[in-house]
């Protein structure tokens, strides 16, 4: 069997990290206090520092996106479009110098950095072109009355990033807010200021006005509160995990201000009896490795009918314990390292449990090396109820195998959790299809494949995973408001 860890190398002196800074009101600013170190997580050494932004730097922020709302939102919608398609313009031009970036301190492989930063693109070139379709109505009325149904940008935004996917979340919440006419101050991931970092470089550069794009850092808890209790922000939007989306969303209900909460899942992938199972288990095997599983729409519980069960967990198995690990910069490396020693322990805590538990390691099952922070691709079969990773979505490269004797049982068993973000079925049948349309509680659903939403279509959660959608034809709606104007024709 070949070596599934690649040694890394030093090759991080051959690129080029960025200073760290916040952008408020049109200017970079370097010179405040480091608030933490950036680490690659391949290497475990320091990439550089980050600044954190002061309660006077948030108060100049408001103040930016308060004068730049009103800029922005009578700046004519093709106008608009014009500058995000610049923007977008720049993010492709830079893919490479950007991807590097966001391998350096989040890890992922470098072609994986490279296609999050063209599917940043076209979430950008979409809601650019959904600029152009906020439709009013008009409601009949009677002479000398006209009734009026606009939509309006909803003001300044509060947006809230994470580290897993760190050009492709500001990139839905930056284009759909730019897009309604609403201007923006994101709170990025600390972890990976730098992706960030260029990412606005690339509007400015596009020449949007100041104020209308905001970004800083910092210390979380000061950060959120001090904006969303802001009269300045109208609007709240956070992609994470539930517990963090829970406290947002109480201090956006504070303030009665709206929410979007895309949060986190413990997606399900229900197999049937009729399915080639073998095949299906090498699928599993490259669709787990992605992003090293952190990501919230990660195929993580798989619930298997018993008739495909023993040949899908070999052929899970097997695929497992040949995936390449290493460096996101190596040549071949398939899966990166996990993001810090944190989720290297959480990972490894959840495994020991299950093992404790009863549950058989047919792949992986322990760290890698003692430098980095890598984790063999782990897959657990006959994982019994009582294990803590059933439940507590692992975020990592751990699949949970479980074998059901039909589909109730699978179906009762993949609704079982308070969170409902993505799932995934397999099967042959049209009328288990149509079952698990009907009855899986999730917001997005794949059939026969592990695909997930692109830009045309809407991506969010149900029960605990998070309130509204981004993405497709109503991309822009959270960030609107409808108003009804009642207007009288005749002479006062």
């Amino acid at each position: 069997m070949k070596n599934p860890f690649l040694t890394t190398k030093d090759i991080t002196m051959e690129l080029t990290y960025p200073r760290i800074g916040l952008y408020i009101d049109g200017q970079w600013i370097y010179d405040r206090p480091a608030y933490t170190e950036v680490v690659n997580p391949s290497s475990e050494t320091s990439l550089g520092s980050v600044p954190g932004a002061t309660p006077a730097d948030l108060s100049l922020a408001l103040s930016a996106a308060e004068h730049g709302f009103r800029v922005w939102r009578d700046t004519p919608p093709q106008q608009r479009a014009q500058l995000m398609l610049r923007a977008c313009a720049l993010v492709r031009e830079r893919t490479e110098s950007i991807a590097q970036i966001l391998t350096l301190e989040q890890g992922k492989p470098i072609a994986d950095a490279r296609n999050e930063v063209s599917r940043a693109t076209a979430f950008l070139e979409w809601d650019a072109a959904e600029a152009q379709r906020l439709y009013g109505s008009i409601v009949p009325a009677g002479p000398q009355m006209q009734q009026m149904i606009l939509r309006l940008p909803i003001g300044p935004v509060a947006a809230f990033t994470p580290w897993n996917v760190p050009v492709g979340a500001p990139a839905r919440k930056i284009g759909g807010a730019l897009a309604a006419g609403c201007s923006v101050i994101i709170k990025a991931a600390e972890e990976t200021p730098g992706t960030a970092c260029a990412f606005v470089q690339c509007f400015i550069d596009a020449g949007l006005p100041p104020g209308v794009l905001n970004l800083v850092f910092g210390n979380p808890a000061m950060i959120s509160s001090t904006l969303i209790a802001s009269p300045v922000i109208r609007m709240v939007t956070f992609t994470g995990s539930v517990p963090i989306g829970k406290h947002l969303t109480q201090l956006a209900a504070a303030a009665m201000k709206p929410v979007l909460m895309e949060l986190g899942g413990h997606a399900p992938v229900l197999i049937g009896a009729d399915v080639d199972a073998a095949a299906l288990g090498r699928l599993a095997g490259n669709a787990k490795m992605r992003l090293a599983g952190q990501f919230c729409a990660s195929p993580t519980r798989f619930i298997v009918h018993k008739k495909s069960y023993a040949a899908f967990v070999e052929a899970f198995a097997k695929v497992a314990s040949e995936v390449r690990v290493g460096d996101g910069f190596e040549q071949g490396v398939q899966m990166g390292p996990l993001l810090n020693a944190r989720r290297l322990t959480a990972i490894d805590e959840l495994v020991q449990d299950a093992k404790a538990c009863g549950a058989r390691v047919a792949a992986g099952g322990r760290r890698i090396g003692d430098h980095g922070f890598f984790y063999a691709l782990t897959v657990l079969a006959d994982v019994p109820a009582q294990a803590k990773a059933l439940s507590i979505e692992p975020f990592g490269p751990l699949a949970l195998c479980v074998q059901v004797a039909d589909l109730d049982e699978g179906i009762a068993l993949a609704n079982s959790l308070s969170v409902g973000l993505a799932g995934y079925a397999f099967t042959n049948s049209l009328e288990e299809a149509e079952r698990f349309t009907r009855e899986l509680d999730c917001g997005v659903l794949s059939i026969n494949h592990f695909g997930m939403c692109g830009a045309d279509t809407p991506f969010g959660g149900v029960k605990e995973s998070g309130i509204g959608r981004e993405g497709g034809a109503q991309s822009l709606e959270p960030y609107t408001i409808t108003k009804t104007v009642l207007q009288r024709t005749a002479r006062v």
